[in-house]
């Protein structure tokens, strides 16, 4: 079983912000699934299958900052690994509508991963960042990422949103693949 995660802020007034981009993928991921999300260990999940992978989709509901309470009750109470869960965030070094898979690492200084591997003990789970753009000059981080896209941003949002979507078909069966064929680099713009 997998555990795949978005990251996002509960209550009317985050959604659609920069730092709910987790929550959107989770949202579509429902939708293409036939998946419902029900109130259990902190976050609103449900599970399903990608192709004969089975999985718990989750938005936990413990805000940002405290994404690991509920992270860490769901794979405690699941008995999954921590290398077979992946969490997806937004991301303000990856460039607006791209995706970055990554497994392992540090936080990136991103306060809800960082919650998580407090929670979990380690670094050793797969992320899904999704660009979000570099902070405009002048503006408080606060009201960057919790700002909503502007019209000419929501397009690439939402290829990114499908694109993330699309990558966890091969991230639930190998990270490493799915690294191979999704990730920014030069000459492949994640296009």
């Amino acid at each position: 079983m997998k555990l795949i995660a978005g990251l996002g802020n509960p209550g009317l007034s985050y959604f659609n912000s920069r730092h709910n981009i987790g929550f959107e993928v989770v949202d579509k991921l429902c939708q293409i699934y036939n998946i419902e999300l029900l109130p259990k260990h902190k976050a609103l999940m449900g599970t399903g299958l990608i192709d004969d992978t089975k999985i718990i989709l989750a938005k936990p509901q413990t805000y940002m900052n405290l994404s690991g309470e509920s992270i860490r009750q769901i794979a405690d109470y699941y008995k999954i690994s921590n290398s077979d869960i992946t969490i997806i965030h937004d991301d303000l070094d990856v460039p607006i509508g791209k995706i970055k898979i990554k497994h392992n690492g540090s936080s990136g200084g991103h306060n809800g991963v960082k919650n998580i591997i407090l929670h979990l003990g380690g670094e050793n789970f797969n992320r899904i960042r999704i660009g979000i753009g570099k902070k405009p000059q002048g503006w408080l981080l606060d009201d960057y990422v919790l700002g909503k896209f502007p019209p000419d941003e929501k397009k690439n949002i939402n290829i990114a949103i499908n694109k993330a979507c699309d990558s966890l078909k091969i991230i639930v069966k190998d990270v490493f693949a799915a690294m191979n064929k999704f990730n920014v680099r030069e000459g492949n713009k994640n296009e």
